[in-house]
């Protein structure tokens, strides 16, 4: 894509945000089930988008502790396919976690834990910072030119 000219296009904006929010919940749902769901009977969005969830009192706190900062992992990268520049990590990263941050109001209330707070913070910092880190390396390779070389 040409990035030369910046075109205002609100759908595509639109679409690479609910792109990126599928993958972000797809990878912390994976995670969970791997982390979490051999520590638990039953698997819930209980463990998504409940902040009582995220504590460091339990083993499977720290595990689901784990899986939200291993998904902010994975949204950096998928930020690297989806944004595809760096200047926009950061937008990206915080609408990813208010619209988060509204979804588990919906579900279980407001967040009154600590602990949830500095985990959505620190995974919104890695999410934004690692994913400007791999946009900028792809953004700053050499463009590789093919020299036709004369026959002599």
């Amino acid at each position: 894509m040409f990035y030369g000219a910046m075109v205002w296009d609100p759908w595509l904006i639109v679409s690479q945000i609910v792109c990126l929010q599928c993958l972000y919940y797809l990878a912390l749902g994976l995670l969970m089930a791997l982390l979490v769901g051999t520590r638990v009977p039953r698997l819930t969005l209980l463990y998504l988008f409940d902040f009582a969830t995220l504590t460091p009192r339990t083993t499977t706190g720290w595990c689901v502790i784990a899986a939200f900062l291993l998904a902010a992992a994975a949204g950096a990268a998928f930020m690297l396919y989806v944004i595809e520049r760096a200047k926009k990590c950061l937008d990206f990263a915080a609408t990813l976690y208010i619209i988060h941050l509204f979804i588990c109001i919906v579900y279980g209330g407001w967040p009154a834990s600590v602990t949830w707070w500095v985990v959505n913070i620190a995974g919104l910092a890695i999410m934004s910072l690692l994913g400007e880190y791999l946009c900028i390396r792809r953004e700053l390779k050499e463009i590789p030119i093919s020299r036709l070389r004369a026959s002599v």
